[in-house]
């Protein structure tokens, strides 16, 4: 093997490693994924957690290679759906989800050594894979970071520090925006990017473009396909064999490689010397207790680490799509918080461990603590002391969200959970399924095929394997979702994809609400793209079908961009079912609150409305009875149909006795500041329990004293701070702030130009005044 920097290292590694934990420090290049697992090995069997799924196959692969062997002999890999290795291998990279189940089901007795590759990316499920193993001091843990403090680190987990050097040259930073606060921008991006490549034709190797996401990349690969002269290579989590071997080892032609941030840290890549830095990166954050994927723009550590992709093997040249001065964070914030912790109880609550009781790096947000225990309390998933219950069991060694699994979990029959697995299976496949032509006739045809506009709908008739017009599947992630179905459906014990049980779309949706109200969003009324469950905002995407006749949908997915604004963001639902307003009635969901009095031929009847997320979905109309009739009869009575004078007599000695309570003349109760005649009334009102509105007028005004101000004191009282002031040519409402010591004389009426006279006032010793008409308000001395 040829020499890294970071061979140097390996004599103390070996002896510190006997009796220490270790964090080692190295840039990406220095080679510390290839070597320290080896190291590790001579040790005992070593388990590797790199962060993505293309780093294991890479790094596994490289070694064997370099061995001599095939993949799974000494060196293996486990990622989802995939595993290369037996109980020989000796050393086994794995994702951080396959670490975290294996720990889950024997603590990784299996291994003596843990290497935590990459940590300063500070992924939840590395976070709690370090405080497990931490806490449980049963493997020696070696740490790896080209970023991060290691002083910190290496303080929390009680650790020795080593440092090694990467190899680098000198980056020339260029910067392209027409300011130099100028902010990433997704705008244009394929073509920003032709134009920096184009310049870029004549240098010396070959050059990597950093995009935030597959969509990104595909645009780009379209717009540079008529640059001659080079292989344009894309590079993700779901690239095939051969374009990542492409992309990942030396050609004897110039390429481009256009790459997610998997290329950012994990994964080397020879013979770069140009860097194209779109500043954007697709990064999760938790929504309304959920976590969703959002467009954002890196952070400072990140575009020093892009950067310095430039310079591994010669001098490079960065070009930043941005500005030098634009305002990025200086490091992107851990996931734990910034994303909801539902996954990471599950996983700790399923490793026998509280989350809370963990000590980690930060402390974790109390907020985002307090939510996913009750996401996951409500699934039945967690127990009081936050330790997994069976179904919490059942549901967390299935490869998808913890949504997700306690959906197929929990369906009513086989048809409505194979059809959920199905689904499922599309969702958690990273990238998108398929393409709908922009072609309107194609769109007519799909629409007569598949006519509720139902992205479930369709999501499990391809992954079955029908047709649709004008819908382009992806060959490699049906694959995978297949793959990913079939995995599930036989832990179900579940008929095979090929003989797939039908279901009722109506049964679906309806088994969904049930399960997950909160997954139910209706329309805005007024901005018919946007839709609400209460809680959370969100506006149709492109990417989904939802029909404009449809008011209501179960959204099972969404992605956020960047708003306006900085700290705005735009909610999109990309994956939507419609649900019939009708089937919501007899859910439970939403809130009935009583509306308009109807009478007719003398029988009173009221309009109650069902309430959710703001928006009335349904009414329908009951007799006024009971606690249904209180309402009309204060109508009745603020009306004056039945007991004339009575409210307004009411009124005005309630709102004189909060006066008087507030200067320190009476003694009050709390809820005494917010009292009106409504409140009051029908609190008499429900004491008397009548029925029937005609009841009322049984009863008169002497029948619904008010204990206020006591009856010797109150004329004087109300003569001393009256709520209407009659000066003959103007006539003014007074407003009374006793907190203040403010009167507000408030013109009403009258024909006199000028403001009343302080001596035409009442004396009101101590307070201020103030005569307000329209926008304009002067003191009166």
């Amino acid at each position: 093997m040829s020499s890294l920097p970071i061979d140097s290292l390996k004599p103390q590694f070996l002896r510190l490693l006997e009796t220490s934990h270790l964090i080692v420090e190295a840039e990406t290049g220095s080679g510390k994924s290839t070597r320290l697992p080896l190291w590790a090995a001579e040790k005992g069997r070593v388990l590797v957690i790199e962060p993505r799924r293309i780093a294991c196959t890479s790094l596994a692969q490289f070694l064997a290679e370099q061995k001599q062997e095939s993949v799974g002999q000494s060196v293996g890999y486990a990622i989802k759906l995939e595993t290369c290795f037996d109980e020989r291998t000796q050393v086994v990279f794995v994702t951080p989800g396959v670490a975290l189940r294996w720990y889950a089901e024997n603590q990784l007795a299996d291994f003596e050594t843990i290497i935590v590759d990459e940590f300063h990316e500070r992924r939840w499920d590395t976070d709690l894979l370090v405080a497990l193993m931490k806490e449980t001091q049963a493997h020696r843990l070696v740490v790896t970071s080209a970023t991060i403090e290691g002083q910190k680190l290496a303080e929390y987990i009680g650790a020795q520090r080593l440092h090694a050097e990467g190899r680098n040259f000198s980056v020339s930073v260029g910067c392209r925006a027409l300011d130099s606060r100028q902010l990433p921008d997704i705008r244009n991006l394929d073509q920003r990017v032709k134009q920096e490549v184009e310049s870029l034709l004549d240098i010396e190797g070959d050059i990597l473009v950093f995009l935030p996401g597959r969509k990104e990349i595909t645009q780009c690969l379209s717009a540079l396909s008529s640059v001659d002269g080079v292989t344009t290579v894309p590079l993700h989590a779901s690239v095939t064999d051969e374009q990542r071997n492409i992309a990942l080892n030396q050609q004897a032609y110039k390429k481009i490689v256009l790459a997610t941030n998997v290329a950012e840290t994990s994964l080397t890549i020879p013979n770069i010397a140009a860097v194209i830095d779109s500043g954007l990166e697709r990064r999760t954050e938790q929504r309304n207790g959920r976590t969703a994927l959002s467009l954002k723009h890196i952070s400072r550590a990140s575009a020093k680490q892009r950067a310095g992709r430039a310079g591994r093997v010669m001098e490079g040249i960065c070009i930043q799509l941005y500005g030098e001065h634009a305002a990025l964070a200086a490091v992107t914030p851990p996931e734990m918080h910034r994303e909801s912790l539902t996954e990471a109880m599950l996983a700790a609550a399923s490793c026998g461990r509280s989350l809370k009781s963990l000590a980690f790096l930060e402390p974790l947000p109390s907020k985002s603590l307090v939510q996913a225990n009750e996401i996951l309390s409500s699934m039945g998933a967690v127990d009081s002391q936050g330790l997994a219950t069976e179904h919490g069991k059942r549901i967390y060694p299935l490869p998808i969200d913890a949504l997700y699994a306690d959906l197929v979990t929990r369906m009513p029959s086989k048809a409505l959970k194979e059809a959920m697995v199905d689904m499922t299976a599309v969702l958690a496949t990273p990238a998108n399924l398929s393409r709908r032509s922009n072609s309107e006739e194609q769109q007519e045809k799909l629409a007569l095929e598949e006519p509720l506009g139902c992205d479930g709908q369709l999501a499990i008739g391809l992954l079955r394997g029908e047709l649709f017009s004008g819908v382009n599947v992806d060959a490699d992630v049906l694959k995978e979702a297949r793959a990913l179905s079939a995995q599930m459906r036989e832990a179900f014990e579940l008929p095979q994809l090929e003989v797939a049980s039908r279901y009722r779309h109506s049964e679906l949706v309806k088994a969904i609400a049930v399960l997950h109200p909160e997954l139910i969003f209706v329309r805005r009324e007024k901005r018919r793209d946007a839709m609400s469950n209460g809680n959370m905002e969100v506006t149709l995407g492109r990417e989904s079908r939802f029909n404009v006749k449809n008011e209501a949908a179960i959204v099972l997915d969404t992605h956020s961009l960047p708003g306006r604004g900085v700290k705005q963001t735009l909610n999109l639902a990309t994956f939507t079912l419609p649900i019939d307003l009708k089937v919501l009635v007899d859910l439970p969901v939403g809130e009935w609150q009583q509306g308009a009095t109807i009478e007719e031929d003398g029988v009173h009847q009221v309009e109650m409305q069902l309430l959710y997320a703001g928006k009335v979905i349904a009414k329908r109309y009951e007799q006024a009875k009971g606690a249904l009739a209180i309402g009309p009869m204060i109508d009745a009575v603020k009306s004056e149909k039945v007991m004339p004078g009575f409210a307004k007599l009411r009124h005005r000695q309630i709102e004189h006795w909060k006066i008087y309570v507030s200067l320190g003349l009476g003694e009050g109760n709390e809820r005494d500041g917010s009292l009106t005649f409504d409140s009051w009334f029908r609190e008499q009102l429900e004491l008397l329990e009548l029925e029937h509105i005609d009841e009322l007028e049984l009863f008169n005004e002497e029948d619904f004293p008010f204990e206020g101000i006591p009856y010797w004191e109150y004329d004087d009282f109300a003569a001393d701070y009256p709520f209407e002031l009659l000066l003959g040519d103007l006539n003014l409402d007074v407003d009374y702030h006793p907190s203040k010591k403010l009167v507000y004389v408030v013109h009403r009426d009258g024909l006199r130009k000028t403001y009343p006279k302080r001596w035409e006032l009442p004396k009101w010793r101590g307070w201020r005044i103030q005569y307000k008409k329209a926008s304009k308000i002067v003191d009166i001395k």
